[in-house]
């Protein structure tokens, strides 16, 4: 009898289960097929979920429904996004580990920060989806992008013929105007030349005698001045811009494009071994910074700040100088021979990988269609600096009369700062056209422009940069692997030879260990992908 009665409470238990069960499976199951929206139109009748991965300073909310940006989002189109947000230092190795799990995916990676060999290698594990369908059919914005401007359309196509990215871009200027053409700007203490009664330099050997009277002189009464200083290999900070006084000149990547079209590699030129020399000059003569081969950002920036430098580089004065206005942009020298010379940077306003769909998306039309939105001008504007209308934080934009978004003034405040408060990044188009049809250009941006076109871009005498190509997953990852040994190579050889010369007496052999290294072979697959691109 006690057994039956629990064969029978079993038998009550295992029904239920079974019941609870099937519930839990058709309540996954209308889920799914609710979901799967068909005919998306804006705002939804009934709200939808998205979950999306993404990231965001640390200076600012780490959750992004907070940003209005989205909020206004949400109220237009009754999509709620689900977010898992990072902070930016933190997002690389978050990102890797959540896309290692293919059973939690989320729906959308926001702000992917995806290269071309991320690309290629998570769609073959079938992490991600190819999305060049998506566009053709559900993304008229973006597409309108890609036809005004059909170069992107070659930037974000992968050897296989698929899109398997929604990029970022923000035109600021094009070609030779465009604002990443120099990065590495000299800044010369125009109030120090002005005390000490000096002309702005025009050739190197000027500049020297002007760093020397820096040092020797104690403009305001300084004992502390730093004739000139840069953070060696940094990029921007670095004084890569002051050798094309002796050829072809150098820059970040050090790569540099002929006007035949050629590909070659900064620092095995001749001309580059004699500004080698040049600076390793100045250093025995006790005008550059002793810190300049060590030095983080935050010293670089700590001396800037109490009034050291002479001179300095970098992309924008404000973020070093006490006082920006004390600061001109040093015009290109003239060296020994004459040559004057601005190497262009290979900068550029495009992020191939910027957002990426993954498999776990079951709700395409309408996550393509979200997307679009993000490509409509006036929402592309504020995605990438910031919106108006903000009661919390200080506004980016105001919306004018004819629905035009105008820059507001910052004042003493940080852009980056303010912007990083307000804008949401991801993918998004700002075109040249756009400026005084949809919005204006922002004040520090204009800035630039102005600069670049007024003091650099009549001596820059590459008509052609290296542009971003797509790689094929073989050839990107041999370029990788090439590139580590010989950046790595070469950047150590220009510190020491700047420190302690014997560039002339090394030469020969640096060029020998640069082939080793594999400089040859990285030269071909760079030219390979840059006759491509100019035969499409």
């Amino acid at each position: 009898m006690r057994k039956n009665k629990i064969r029978k409470l079993v038998s009550i238990s295992l029904a239920m289960l079974t019941v609870l069960s099937f519930t839990a499976c058709g309540s996954s199951s209308k889920k799914t097929d609710t979901a799967t929206l068909k005919d998306v139109s804006f705002p939804l009748k009934e709200t939808a979920t998205l979950k999306m991965l993404t990231s965001a300073p640390s200076i600012s909310t780490q959750d992004p429904n907070e940003r209005l940006i989205f909020q206004r989002l949400e109220k237009e189109t009754n999509v709620h996004i689900d977010w898992t947000c990072y902070t930016d230092d933190q997002f690389p190795d978050k990102k890797n580990l959540a896309l290692s799990k293919k059973d939690t995916l989320p729906d959308v990676v926001f702000n992917a920060g995806m290269n071309n060999n991320d690309l290629l290698r998570y769609s073959k594990q079938g992490v991600i989806i190819p999305v060049e369908d998506l566009i053709t059919k559900y993304m008229p914005n973006l597409s309108k992008v890609l036809e005004e401007k059909p170069e992107y359309k070659k930037m974000i196509t992968a050897p296989d013929g698929h899109i398997y990215s929604f990029p970022w871009i923000e035109e600021l200027g094009s070609g030779k105007e465009a604002i990443q053409a120099v990065g590495d700007i000299p800044w010369i203490n125009k109030k120090w030349l002005d005390e000490l009664g000096l002309q702005v330099p025009k050739t190197t050997d000027e500049l020297e005698t002007v760093l020397k009277a820096f040092k020797d002189k104690h403009p305001e009464g300084k004992n502390d001045v730093i004739p000139m200083s840069f953070i060696i290999n940094n990029g921007d900070q670095d004084p890569a811009i002051l050798l094309g006084a002796f050829g072809f000149g150098d820059n970040a990547d050090h790569y540099l494009v002929t006007n035949d079209k050629k590909v070659v590699y900064s620092t095995t030129q001749d001309g580059y071994k004699e500004g080698i020399k040049w600076l390793h000059k100045l250093q025995e003569e006790g005008l550059i910074d002793q810190e300049a081969f060590t030095q983080k950002w935050d010293t670089f920036v700590a001396k800037g700040k109490n009034d050291r430098y002479g001179m300095f580089f970098t992309w924008d004065r404000a973020n070093v100088a006490a006082n920006k206005e004390d600061y001109i942009p040093l015009p290109a020298l003239a060296g020994p021979n004459g040559n004057v010379n601005v190497p262009r940077s290979n900068g550029y306003g495009f992020d191939l990988g910027r957002c990426v769909v993954t498999t776990a998306d079951k709700n395409l039309e309408l996550t393509a269609k979200w997307i679009d939105k993000l490509y409509e001008p006036l929402q592309s504007a504020q995605d990438n600096w910031g919106t108006y209308g903000d009661e919390k934080n200080q506004n980016v934009f105001e919306l004018t009369e004819n629905k035009t978004l105008k820059h507001l003034p910052l004042g003493a405040a940080s852009p980056w700062e303010v912007r990083a408060n307000q804008f949401v990044s991801g993918p998004l188009a700002v075109l040249d056209s756009y400026y005084g049809k949809y919005t204006t250009s922002p004040d520090d941006a204009q800035e630039r422009l102005d600069i670049l076109h007024k003091t650099y871009v009549k001596d820059m005498k590459a008509d052609y940069n290296y542009p971003p190509v797509f790689m094929s997953q073989e050839d990107i990852e041999k370029l990788t692997q090439y590139e580590t040994a010989v950046k790595a190579y070469t950047e150590r050889k220009k510190a020491e030879w700047i420190l302690n010369g014997g560039i002339d007496e090394e030469w020969d052999s640096y060029l020998k260990e640069m082939d080793n290294q594999g400089l040859s072979k990285i030269l071909e697959i760079k030219q390979k992908y840059l006759d491509s691109y100019f035969a499409k």
